[in-house]
């Protein structure tokens, strides 16, 4: 259907009609045999009408029948010749488009790709998607001009000669009638570009608030906030419903102009041709190509104006993914010459004086998720960071070397749809055996069992089709059969019950015994199977030790990580703990 690389060339960003031409000029020889084509379909819709004067002024006299039915036979052929040319235009003009929506889709999906985590920050998944979609298509069709479009241009300087074969008044209005239907309807194209601009912007809002309702939907429900979201929704629904009408309005206006106004022209055409054959100034069958003639012109005025519409809707388009490709990712998500240490080394975060130490299980521990979990980001290179890895800071280590070898597992990571075997194999195939060992680890047999496909079995989007525990375990699942040099994760058994969870981090310690792994909770289960817990206070480490020290010498510690010990009070009073030694 299309044979675009796999690495797309770099699109044109200038502006956005260079982004279309862009489009064009990755297909040029495409673009050329639509041209082509259009063109031939064109001049062949004014054939029929020279051939059918030709067979009134020829055939339709005494004794003529044998010309009557040659110029027949012409017309029979000319008219499947044109069906042919028809065919093969269509199909190239959808190749055409096709390939002009793929590769702005491939170039979209490279540039999120090269976004890395900062596109979440920046642009809503709905935005990529309506981009991805709706933009790319707009655009697809605006290449429709390089088809039939070059074909009208084509088809007008043709009848405007045969025209001036009849008559050179004819062939004048002629010439000038149809700029100067163009003109007319070009204050109503600038004037659509304007309203489909703003459109698109309601419309990419609307997608982004949609995307977060159904994303944050158990969450709205538990609080009770589903109706202040859905009257949000619907107030902006309205909102996006009244702009539309404003660009139906437009686009109405358009489309009965461009029924219209050619109409009347071809009235005022065949007025005058038939004005000129009752004064004997041309032929009866002369009048009858003016007349077919004429009609035929109706179809390159019909595609101007078609055209035209379509340009203003693919230059909107173009802007919207212009302004998607000029994003820049964050400093963390730069790439990066360095390379990364040969073999395991320490892990080093300045801003809170964590040190990971290779091959050992190491816990954070902060009253306030997020300021653990800012750690795991500074040390997975998510976000600005002055970690070092060994002696290299990671920032300046090749960002391919970091997310082979760094693996960040969020608590609220992506479930995408699928198999579940798919689901949690990620890029490569997995052994069964490989399956087998990561499920028991993550205390995921039962979730497998009681599926009836077992690994092969669907998974929803966001994993709609389990509860949060069964999503949280299966994530974990994912986590491990990645086998990363150093993993971290982020409250990998916070929706877990006591026994369940008890299971995973006695598992979880053998599974990944060897290899770095950083894991952020306050549940004593997971903590007390930990080589070393760093304590963290206002986002810095103020003591570190094993869960059964920080037990005995930090008060904050042990209120923090005892459930249900509510009622401790700090024998040190209130503030900040002491800062101690860090190992």
């Amino acid at each position: 259907m299309t044979d675009i690389s796999i690495a797309p060339p770099i699109p044109d960003r200038r502006g956005p009609g260079w982004y279309l031409w862009w489009l064009v000029t990755c297909q040029r020889g495409r673009c050329a045999a639509g041209a082509a084509l259009g063109s031939a379909w064109m001049v062949g819709l004014t054939l029929p009408p020279f051939v059918l004067s030709r067979a009134v002024d020829d055939g339709l006299e005494p004794g003529h029948a044998g010309e009557l039915a040659g110029w027949s036979v012409v017309l029979l052929g000319v008219g499947v010749l044109n069906a042919w040319l028809a065919v093969m235009r269509h199909r190239t003009m959808t190749r055409v488009r096709l390939d002009a929506a793929f590769r702005t889709v491939q170039v979209v999906v490279a540039h999120a790709t090269r976004l890395g985590a900062t596109l979440p920050r920046r642009v809503e998944a709905g935005e990529v998607v309506t981009i991805g979609f709706s933009d790319a298509a707009a655009m697809a069709n605006t290449l429709t001009i390089t088809g039939p479009g070059v074909g009208a241009v084509v088809a007008y300087v043709v009848v405007a000669a045969f025209l001036l074969s009849v008559s050179w008044l004819l062939a004048v209005v002629v010439l000038v009638g149809v700029p100067l239907l163009a003109l007319l309807i070009g204050p109503l194209l600038g004037r659509l570009q304007g309203v489909q601009m703003a459109y698109r912007e309601q419309q990419g809002g609307l997608a982004a608030r949609f995307g977060d309702i159904v994303g944050g939907l158990r969450v709205l429900g538990g609080l009770g906030g589903k109706q202040v979201y859905a009257e949000r929704y619907r107030r902006d629904s309205r909102a996006l419903q009244a702009q539309g009408y404003r660009v139906a309005a437009v686009t109405s206006w358009i489309g009965a102009l461009g029924v219209g106004l050619p109409m009347l022209f071809l009235a005022v055409i065949t007025w005058l041709a038939a004005r000129m054959a009752a004064q004997g100034a041309i032929t009866s069958g002369e009048l009858v190509a003016v007349y077919g003639y004429v009609a035929v012109l109706v179809v390159p005025v019909a595609f101007f104006i078609e055209g035209g519409s379509d340009l203003s809707r693919g230059l909107v388009a173009a802007r919207r993914v212009l302004r998607f490709l000029d994003l820049e990712p964050d400093a963390a998500d730069r790439a990066a010459g360095a390379d990364a240490p040969g073999r395991p080394s320490v892990l080093r975060d300045p801003a809170s004086g964590v040190e990971v130490a290779p091959g050992k299980l190491t816990a954070l521990v902060s009253a306030r998720s997020s300021q653990a979990a800012a750690v795991v980001d500074r040390l997975g290179r998510f976000t600005d960071t002055a970690v070092t890895w060994g002696a290299v800071r990671l920032d300046d280590i090749a960002l391919e070397q970091v997310r082979a070898r760094i693996l960040v597992a969020d608590g609220e990571a992506e479930l995408f749809a699928g198999p579940l075997r798919e689901v949690v194999a990620g890029r490569r195939e997995r052994s069964e055996e490989a399956l087998t060992r990561a499920v028991h680890a993550a205390m995921a047999d039962d979730i497998v069992l009681g599926l009836r496909d077992g690994l092969d079995a669907p998974v929803e989007a966001q994993g709609g089709n389990f509860s949060g525990g069964q999503r949280q375990r299966i994530r974990l699942v994912r986590a491990l059969l990645a086998e990363p040099e150093v993993l971290l994760a982020t409250e990998p058994t916070s929706a877990l019950d006591a026994h369940t969870e008890a299971a995973v981090a006695a598992r979880l310690r053998v599974a990944r015994n060897g290899r770095t792994t950083v894991v952020t909770s306050t549940s004593p289960l997971l903590l007390d199977k930990a080589d070393i817990v760093y304590y963290l206070v206002d986002g810095e480490a103020v003591a570190a030790g094993s869960h059964q020290e920080l037990l005995r010498s930090q008060p904050g510690y042990r209120r923090l990580v005892s459930r249900g010990a509510e009622g401790d009070t700090d024998p040190d009073g209130p503030g900040r703990p002491p800062r101690q030694a860090v190992r």
